[in-house]
């Protein structure tokens, strides 16, 4: 599987180039400000993980499987990258890191822990595959058949980002049954051997108003990354970067 990607800098010469993991039905197009910004002085690739975006479907979405999705694109580069991932690609990041400690120069998780979450993002899935595409004239209309069960306006902006075509037709770009299917797989981490850790700097950022990283989550992380710093992003929820991109920049861009 080759993963899509939109890219910047790719004649940069300073150092190892930089991967973007986006978050659940996301895409790397989320994070185009941000691989402009950096892209400025190294190189930089924000990829579509699988069943998302532009890249290929898969029926298998587990951490394991989009680690060595990712693994495959960093040794198409040379064998070593800087990452960053957030939420869902988080976990990923997180995922590579522990599992191939080798590949990753450094690590920045944004809004996400490794631990098992009890929320689950089903019921988006579920609007969204019950959303009337077939029939819809327009985008107003997709969207407003999808807030009659997602009320947050900024969420259904988000979720209208995965909506492409026109009166001749609408889709969604993510493949949303595998992703069903596997809600389980994407709320949990995997369990690994005692003892296994990055030993690697690596930089957790998380939203000022975000329950993503808790306190209690903090000793979870320490055992799994020893070298972890945290910084926490003011006025930002779980969408770190698109709340206050300004602090964001600024914490991850020394970091990096």
């Amino acid at each position: 599987m080759k993963l899509n990607a939109i890219e910047a800098g790719p004649d940069a010469p300073n150092g190892v180039p930089l991967l973007i993991l986006h978050g659940l039905l996301g895409s790397a197009r989320n994070w185009g400000a941000v691989v402009k910004a950096l892209g400025e002085t190294r190189r930089v690739l924000a990829l579509d993980m699988p069943n998302h975006g532009s890249s290929p479907w898969s029926e298998v979405m587990d951490y394991p499987f989009m680690a060595r999705e990712v693994a495959a694109v960093i040794e198409h580069l040379g064998g070593r990258a800087a990452v960053m991932g957030h939420s869902m690609g988080g976990k990923a990041a997180m995922t590579l890191a522990l599992s191939r400690p080798e590949m990753v120069e450094r690590l920045v998780v944004v809004d996400i822990a490794p631990v098992t979450y009890n929320h689950t993002f089903a019921p988006f899935v579920k609007a969204m595959r019950a959303a009337p595409l077939a029939e819809a004239t327009s985008r107003g209309e997709i969207e407003a058949a999808l807030a009659r069960t997602v009320l947050d306006k900024g969420v259904r902006a988000f979720l209208m980002q995965n909506l492409e075509g026109g009166a001749g037709g609408y889709r969604w770009r993510p493949n949303l049954a595998v992703l069903n299917a596997h809600m389980t797989d994407i709320m949990e981490f995997p369990d690994f051997p005692e003892g296994t850790r990055y030993d690697g700097p690596a930089l957790f950022v998380a939203g000022e108003t975000s329950e993503y990283v808790r306190p209690a989550y903090q000793d979870a992380i320490t055992r799994l990354f020893p070298r972890a710093e945290t910084v926490t992003i003011p006025g930002a929820g779980h969408w770190v970067h698109a709340d206050n991109p300004a602090a964001f920049m600024a914490a991850i861009g020394p970091f990096l």
